[in-house]
């Protein structure tokens, strides 16, 4: 009963955050934020992403210039995938100081050039979209290796397991012509869809899965 009204408490400390931090951009916000609140993750994250807006560190995902999929050996050859719906934001500070990423993925969205592979990805023999609708990747931990490199360290929630991993980023900052700060992070990371409980057609198809996105985001700012 107790761990019962703490949650219900952050949620309650959560929503105040919302309506106090950023009253003008309330919709904005719920859609950056709104794929994580069910999932298993710390909710104090969100608070932490609400506030980096509020000190002008977010940068939001930009969905239309962005892309991520994922690519797997198969007696057929590489098997190329791609999700079509997907947002998220980053909450990166200056001076290389820890922060925040969160990704969420619309798997229903999954696209292929075969829609046999497609609809067999989709199904309960690999992603099982009915019962596991999003892929989640929350970060744990930003480790620097230079001004353009870090690894992106964090919790990847698929097909209902939740394992630990790492991706590799090359980040870039820009401003568009309009002035607008922009960020492009090409980030890659290989897991064992194993360990994620899909083994359908092991081990004809490989059990390793290269994950790969590069994201546009934006500063954004209250």
């Amino acid at each position: 009963m107790k761990h019962f009204i703490l949650n219900k408490v952050k949620l309650v400390l959560l929503g105040l955050m919302l309506s106090v931090f950023m009253p003008v951009h309330a919709a904005e916000d719920e859609a950056l934020c709104a794929p994580f609140k069910d999932a298993e993750i710390d909710q104090n994250i969100l608070a932490v992403m609400l506030k980096a807006a509020e000190d002008g560190h977010l940068y939001r995902i930009k969905p239309d210039s962005s892309k991520m999929g994922f690519c797997i050996n198969s007696p057929l050859g590489k098997v190329e995938a791609e999700f079509r719906q997907f947002n998220g934001g980053m909450a990166l500070k200056e001076n290389h100081k820890p922060g925040t990423v969160m990704v969420s993925i619309d798997v229903d969205s999954l696209e292929t050039d075969s829609g046999l592979i497609e609809s067999m990805l989709k199904s309960e023999s690999f992603f099982d979209i009915e019962r596991h609708p999003d892929i989640i990747f929350v970060s744990t931990a930003i480790e620097w290796i230079s001004d353009a490199k870090a690894v992106f360290k964090g919790d990847l929630t698929m097909h209902g397991v939740t394992k630990p991993v790492a991706f590799y980023v090359d980040l870039k900052k820009v401003k568009s012509e309009q002035g607008e700060d922009l960020v492009t992070v090409k980030a890659t990371t290989t897991i064992q869809r194993s360990e994620f409980d899909m083994h359908t057609l092991s081990p004809m198809v490989d059990d390793r899965v290269s994950l790969c996105m590069t994201l546009d985001a934006y500063r954004y700012k209250v």
